[in-house]
Formats: structure tokens, sequence, C-alpha cells
């Protein structure tokens, strides 16, 4: 994870677990946005990397919201727990998907 605080802007940088196409990044991008003081957003999904800047510490927020949508960080989740957010992540592809 890159935290880095410029100003009042802050970047963040974290490595999430099942995101697979763009419908993924699509879903995960309006509901990062939607939370209010992000700025910008960027999702890798060749590498799994969500990256964007925040005008104010919700980081935290960032994480809940992501493993909600069953995209938690990379390797904090094993057996039942990972499935479920496997479940929940293709359900979040396919809305993602839908409203593209």
């Amino acid at each position: 994870m890159i935290y880095i605080i410029k100003g009042f802007i802050m970047k963040f940088s974290l490595v999430v677990d099942n995101i697979k196409c763009a419908g993924c990044a699509s879903h995960i991008t309006d509901k990062i946005m939607a939370m209010g003081n992000i700025i910008s957003i960027n999702v890798d999904i060749e590498t799994g990397q969500v990256s964007g800047e925040m005008s104010e510490d919700i980081l935290d927020k960032i994480k809940v919201t992501l493993t909600g949508l069953g995209y938690p960080k990379a390797g904090t989740q094993e057996g039942l727990e990972a499935l479920g957010s496997k479940a929940k992540s293709f359900v979040s592809c396919a809305v993602g998907k839908m409203n593209k």
C-alpha cells in the first residue's frame, strides 16, 4: 500500500483479489467514486491494483467497500471467506457489465 500526503491530496494503492474484467473495474470505480472525497481512481485488471487520489483519509472505508464488493486486499482471506468473496465478486462483475 502506498500512502502519500501532498498538501490535501492523498494517494493510495491497493492490490486486491478477484478482479477479472472491465465489468469488475467499472463496478469498483462506480462504488469508490460514489463514496465522496475521491479525486481519481484507476483499476488495473491485470495486476489487481486499485489506486487513486483522495481529498480526505478514507482508506479504511475504501478497503471495507472493496471487501464488501468481493475484492479484498490480496492475501487477506482464505478458505470459505475467500470463496465467499469470489462469489460476491461475480455478482459485482455482472452489475458492472450491466451498468457499462
